[in-house]
């Protein structure tokens, strides 16, 4: 598709000079999400203000023209003294910058960052749910005696005036209202944070052994440990696919420790390469998309290789049946399922024609509902919306 197929976000007036401020936990994760977001907002006249915790990536967000506060934030802590000590200093940031429109990603910054903004007065919150998260999915002890403290505080903060929520699929929107009484008009449905077609392409399959990949962090609840156990199945069965593992561990609680990605590599079940920084490279050496995770709200990976043609397995459950969908881009098989897994990798593996013809209806559907200029132009919209009421700085 040429950029002249995808719809320009209108001009814009009222960020114009605006400080709109991004609450991450990763430096990474922001390059990776929000990045283009941020541009637009700043290309649109606003002053950007990256709040997160900083790796190696810190100058690459300076580098943007973007001011940057590092924060000491850690997605997985259940630490209540840590996390009082994160929440005093994402209200200190706030009260010193003073921004006009605050932008939280994922739970905690949503959880913290929203009683913060209220005690320093910003005028205008942003919350994006990308998933349901550990606390929302876990069937554990700590996630059953947490939850409800956590739906409650969020229906407080939620429901604010001029706050929005940003879900990325329709079962998370209903879930909000159901489940934590967020009214419907605070609720806005933007899928997912687009992917740039033109830095993802098709290219054609490489020969040899199919490969399935899998670019995921390494979590139980993206369903990597019944991945490996399917492709034990097919190795079983002498069905022609490797499975490969792309992506890193981290100190979320369903994390995979880094000793049984060994092993697993040992036994010559998958092959497990770590993180990488060329997706686009992973896809292109691949034959077949594979994730079969709990629940998302819309994944990147998943678009990721939707842009590079490839066709997918994912399971049916909120955000990945977004785009994977059932003989059209790929095949749906049940969350924690190992043989329908199995099954569905095999189909693909053996049927060159079929990968073909889903992956070109994958690229299709990236280019005309998930390319980054459509989802970048909706959220600016939206600040648009939030940001006109307000009277200007002097």
């Amino acid at each position: 598709m040429s950029q002249a197929n995808v719809q320009a976000p209108p001009a814009f007036q009222a960020l114009a000079g605006r400080t709109v401020l991004y609450l991450v936990t990763e430096d990474w994760y922001f390059l990776s999400h929000r990045l283009d977001l941020a541009r637009a907002a700043r290309d649109a006249g606003a002053s950007v203000v990256v709040v997160t915790r900083v790796g190696k990536d810190g100058p690459k967000i300076e580098a943007e023209g973007f001011q940057l506060h590092p924060l000491n934030i850690r997605r997985s802590s259940l630490n209540p003294l840590r996390d009082l000590i994160t929440l005093t200093a994402i209200r200190r940031i706030y009260r010193k910058v003073k921004p006009d429109l605050v932008h939280h990603v994922s739970m905690k910054p949503m959880l913290y960052g929203s009683i913060a903004a209220k005690r320093a007065g910003v005028p205008a919150v942003v919350n994006a749910a990308t998933g349901m998260g550990f606390l929302f999915i876990s069937q554990g002890l700590v996630g059953r005696v947490l939850r409800p403290l956590l739906k409650s505080t969020f229906h407080g903060q939620f429901n604010r005036p001029n706050s929005k929520l940003i879900v990325q699929n329709p079962d998370d929107r209903q879930m909000f209202i159901e489940d934590v009484k967020v009214e419907p008009d605070r609720i806005a449905v933007i899928r997912g944070s687009g992917v740039d077609v033109q830095a993802f392409r098709p290219v054609p399959e490489p020969e040899g052994t199919p490969v399935a990949i899998c670019v995921s962090r390494m979590l139980r609840d993206k369903g990597i440990e019944e991945l490996v156990d399917a492709a034990g199945l097919l190795k079983k069965r002498g069905v022609p696919l490797r499975v490969r593992l792309v992506g890193p561990t981290d100190d979320n609680p369903a994390s995979i420790s880094p000793r049984r990605l060994e092993e697993w590599a040992n036994e010559g079940v998958v092959d497990v390469a770590g993180p990488s920084d060329d997706v686009a490279g992973e896809y292109a050496r691949a034959h077949i998309a594979v994730l079969p995770s709990y629940r998302e709200g819309l994944p990147k990976s998943l678009l990721e290789a939707a842009a590079c043609g490839r066709p997918m397995v994912a399971t049916d459950v909120p955000g990945c049946r977004e785009i994977c969908r059932t003989d059209e881009t790929g095949l749906l098989v049940p969350a924690r399922s190992v043989e329908p897994l199995a099954d569905a990798l095999e189909k693909l593996a053996r049927d060159g024609d079929l990968r073909r013809r889903f992956g070109a209806a994958a690229r299709r559907a990236a280019e005309t509902e998930f390319a980054s200029e459509l989802i970048t132009g909706q959220t600016i919209a939206l600040y648009e919306e939030m940001l006109s009421g307000l009277a200007c700085k002097s």
